[in-house]
């Protein structure tokens, strides 16, 4: 059973170890720009830049996946509790 933070961590259920919803923003965010510029640097006949880019893009994927599953293990530990962009 996935936790929503690590055992050792400083943070607890009351105090998050990690903002979960920034990072949510800030992934998102960064998987957009990434593959704008990816297309952008692909038209531009620039390939090593898109497929750098491209690169960011799967990590934006990847971290988007990995704080869904965090999201959903905090609701299951905290049924019915909303959370602001920073906690």
């Amino acid at each position: 059973m996935m936790r929503s933070q690590p055992r050792r961590a400083r943070g607890t259920v009351g105090h998050a170890y990690s903002a979960l919803n920034l990072r949510l923003v800030l992934a998102s965010f960064g998987l957009v720009t990434m593959v704008l510029f990816a297309v952008l640097a692909f038209r531009a006949d620039l390939a090593w830049l898109g497929a750098l880019c491209v690169v960011f893009a799967v990590v934006a994927v990847v971290d988007l996946v990995v704080i869904q599953r965090r999201r959903a293990a905090r609701r299951r530990e905290e049924p019915g509790t909303r959370h602001s962009l920073f906690e």
